[in-house]
């Protein structure tokens, strides 16, 4: 099994849980974050005075899938999140060794 961690623009959010339910994705956890990459912010005005904006709200979408489906999901995440522009995102895949339904005690694959 393999966790798939997309930190995408708020905006693409829509298009990124439309590509994985065509998938047939159906367990997602989504969380409102914060933070930069290369881009470092941006500077806003208020009241006329400057200020820099240096943590830019982003969305965070996890999932579990058998490994086997790691690849096609992450091709979905990259073409349903790329705008093109600085900022799009990042994903990151890491291994699960284990998971379990609290409900009913399955495990593995069974559980997903």
């Amino acid at each position: 099994m393999k966790k798939i961690e997309a930190i995408i623009q708020p905006f693409k959010l829509d298009a990124v849980k439309e590509a994985l339910q065509g998938l047939g994705i159906e367990g997602m956890t989504i969380s409102e974050v914060r933070g930069h990459g290369r881009q470092k912010g941006h500077k806003e005005t208020y009241r006329g005075q400057e200020y820099q904006v240096d943590l830019l709200p982003k969305v965070k979408v996890e999932t579990i899938v058998p490994a086997a489906r790691s690849e096609e999901v992450v091709n979905a995440l990259c073409t349903a999140a790329r705008s093109g522009k600085i900022g799009d995102g990042k994903i990151f895949v890491s291994d699960v060794a284990e998971a379990i339904r609290i409900r009913n005690g399955d495990r593995g694959d069974a559980a997903l």
